[in-house]
């Protein structure tokens, strides 16, 4: 076995330009559809269960002075955090839809290519 041999041509591929296989340009088409769903959804969820969290927070008494005043603004903030949380999914939803029409023709002619040869 020659490991000078098998060593040159390592580095050689290393420098050599790279062709750009279907199959993972199809993964970047497919990510890349997937994204703007799954940045908001992380974001909102993160967001509305923080709302969620200072709602607890001032309706405990845990922060603010404790009057009532700041208990029911506190329970209303955490109902807004709650609501928020449950409509994550149903819009995480619509956005991955309407993105996946937006590429679905490209996905599909490359599909289809990858699939014929």
């Amino acid at each position: 076995m020659n490991t000078d041999k098998t060593y040159a041509e390592k580095i050689a591929s290393e420098y050599a330009p790279k062709e750009t296989r279907k199959v993972v340009a199809l993964k970047k088409l497919d990510s890349r559809a997937k994204r703007p769903a799954n940045i908001f959804a992380y974001t909102f969820g993160i967001v509305m269960s923080l709302v969620l969290g200072v709602g607890m927070c001032l309706s405990m008494k845990v922060i603010g002075n404790g009057s009532t005043a700041l208990t029911v603004l506190g329970v209303i903030v955490g109902v807004i955090g709650i609501v928020g949380m449950s409509v994550n999914y149903p819009v995480y939803k619509r956005i991955l839809e309407n993105s996946k029409k937006k590429y679905s023709a490209d996905i599909i002619s490359l599909a289809r290519q990858i699939a014929e040869e």
